[in-house]
C-alpha cells in the first residue's frame, strides 16, 4: 500500500483522520464548534484506528482540533503510537454553523430558514447568520493549518484529528478540479503529502479498512454537507 511507504525528505506525510462517532451524528443534530463528546461506537472506532497506525510507519506527531470529539479520538492515537502528546490547533475546527447547530438536520430549515438558506447555498463566500462561516473562510483556515504543519514536519510522518467539512475543504487544495466528495466517514483515514513549492498530493483517501461493516454510521452524517 501506497502508506506503507517511507517517508521521503521532500515532503510531509499527513494523515488526516476524521475524529469518531458522537450522539449527536448518531442523531443527526448539527455540531459545528460545538463541543460534543465520542459516544462509546466513537471510542471504539478511535481504538480501531488507533491499531492501525501503530502498526504502519513512525507516526513523529499527533496534531488535532480542540474540539472534544477529535481531542479524545487523537489521544487514543497518540497513545498507541507511542504515547505522544497531542498538539491543538483551534484552526482545525469544524466549520462554525452559526444558527444551524444544535439543531436536528430535517428541521432546520423551518426553524431557521434563514441560516437553512445560507448553508444550502452552492455560492462559496455565503456566511451563515449566528456567527457561522462561509466554506471560503473554512478553506483559508484550514489549508493554511495544514500547509503550517507540514512546512514544520518535512521528512516525517504526523497524524492530523479533525471534521468532515475540513476534510472536504483538503481534499479540495489537493484536487481542486476533482468533483466534489460526498461523505466523510467517522475515523476514515486520509494520507496526504504535501512537497516544497505548495504541492499536494492525496496517497490514501476514505480508508476505514480498520473498521467491520458494523463499525461505522453508513450515512457518513456530519461527514457529508452537514459537517461534524
Amino acid at each position: 500500500m501506497a502508506e506503507e511507504d517511507s517517508v521521503g525528505e521532500g515532503y510531509a506525510e499527513i494523515v488526516v483522520v476524521r475524529h469518531g462517532e458522537t450522539s449527536w451524528n448518531a442523531e443527526r443534530k448539527i455540531q459545528g464548534h460545538l463541543d460534543v463528546e465520542l459516544n462509546d461506537a466513537g471510542r471504539q472506532q478511535a481504538e480501531k484506528v488507533a491499531q492501525r497506525l501503530s502498526k504502519e510507519p513512525k507516526v513523529s506527531y499527533v496534531y488535532s482540533s480542540d474540539l472534544k470529539r477529535a481531542f479524545e479520538t487523537a489521544q487514543i492515537i497518540a497513545a498507541k503510537c507511542g504515547n505522544l502528546e497531542v498538539l491543538t490547533d483551534p484552526d482545525l475546527r469544524e466549520r462554525h454553523l452559526g444558527d444551524m447547530q444544535g439543531l436536528v438536520y430535517q428541521e432546520a430549515s423551518k426553524l431557521r430558514p434563514e441560516a437553512y438558506k445560507a448553508f444550502s447555498s452552492n455560492r462559496t463566500d455565503v456566511d451563515i447568520p449566528g456567527g457561522g462561516e462561509s466554506l471560503d473562510k473554512l478553506y483559508d483556515r484550514c489549508t493554511s493549518a495544514l500547509q503550517r504543519i507540514g512546512d514544520k514536519h518535512q521528512g516525517e510522518r504526523v497524524v492530523v484529528v479533525t471534521h468532515g467539512g475540513v476534510i472536504r475543504s483538503l481534499y479540495e487544495r489537493a484536487r481542486p478540479s476533482a468533483r466534489k466528495v460526498e461523505k466523510i466517514l467517522n475515523t476514515s483515514v486520509n494520507v496526504f503529502r504535501l512537497f516544497d513549492g505548495d504541492k499536494w498530493t492525496i496517497q490514501v483517501w476514505g480508508d476505514v479498512s480498520h473498521l467491520d461493516q458494523t463499525g461505522f454510521l453508513q450515512s457518513g452524517f456530519g461527514g457529508d454537507r452537514t459537517s461534524g
